[in-house]
């Protein structure tokens, strides 16, 4: 079993954590998405970081009622976790999910909630470069062929394009691109509270097209960094029946699973 400080446990005992792991909607009720929170948490741990997280007390962003138009109830949902953040004296922040970093960086301000934020595949490869994370030689991924896709509120909203690349290239596999990728990045078709809600017309699904590009790389891996992307990209995957032949993972799975322990 793996176990997790809340930051009301700490402070119980007079701490405070060096960063507040935001685990997010998907990273606490995904199933698929739970295996990437506990492959955060392993790392942290490996890396003998000082972590908690909010636990009962964390609540969405707001970030899908704000796409969808509902200006109202984001305000109450980030008024109400700016409230516990600033209340705990919360400092720094580490989340997995892009639009979660995505609005308590650039959004949260202007409520009166200022951090330092950070995305997991940032984090990932300080740790890494710092040598708090160690990756085995050799491995499972050793020479694979793995193509990234890039988030869109990672990437053209928050100008995150190296970080992940360069923790995929530590695993010795062979990164390839899709012809739209970094600032030309194709959306996987989540983004905008599209996810929750009934297809448009058209000719075909954007999850479709954007797995269709992945596809035609021909790799074992499609690394995402993001769980709408990953829903999204599996999804088509899965469309495609190709499954059992290509792998959606995300950079902090790829990371776990060569740590040295």
């Amino acid at each position: 079993m793996i176990k997790i400080p809340t930051v009301a446990e700490l402070q119980s005992q007079g701490k405070s954590p060096e960063i507040l792991f935001w685990v997010g909607c998907a990273g606490s009720y995904d199933d698929r998405y739970k295996n990437v929170t506990r492959s955060i948490v392993k790392i942290l741990n490996g890396a003998g970081i000082d972590f908690a997280v909010l636990g009962d007390e964390e609540s969405c962003t707001g970030d899908p009622a704000r796409r969808a138009g509902n200006e109202f109830l984001f305000q109450m949902q980030a008024l109400s976790n700016i409230q516990i953040l600033n209340g705990y004296g919360i400092k720094k922040i580490l989340t997995a999910c892009p639009h979660c970093f995505n609005t308590i960086k650039n959004e949260y301000p202007e409520l009166g909630g200022k951090f330092e934020v950070l995305h997991h595949s940032e984090y990932i490869q300080e740790l890494i470069n710092t040598g708090k994370v160690k990756l085995k030689k050799g491995g499972e991924f050793k020479g694979k062929k793995i193509t990234y896709h890039d988030s869109c509120y990672l990437g053209r909203a928050n100008n995150i394009y190296e970080a992940p690349r360069s923790v995929l290239e530590q695993l010795d596999s062979d990164l390839v691109e899709m012809e739209r990728s970094r600032k030309k990045g194709f959306c996987c078709g989540a983004g905008g509270a599209q996810m929750f809600k009934d297809a448009e017309n058209g000719n075909k699904e954007v999850n479709l097209e954007r797995a269709d590009e992945a596809l035609g790389k021909k790799p074992d891996f499609i690394a995402a960094a993001c769980p709408f992307c990953m829903t999204m990209l599996s999804d088509g995957v899965k469309l495609r029946e190709q499954e059992d032949k290509v792998k959606v993972l995300d950079i902090a799975e790829f990371v776990e699973k060569q740590q040295e322990k």
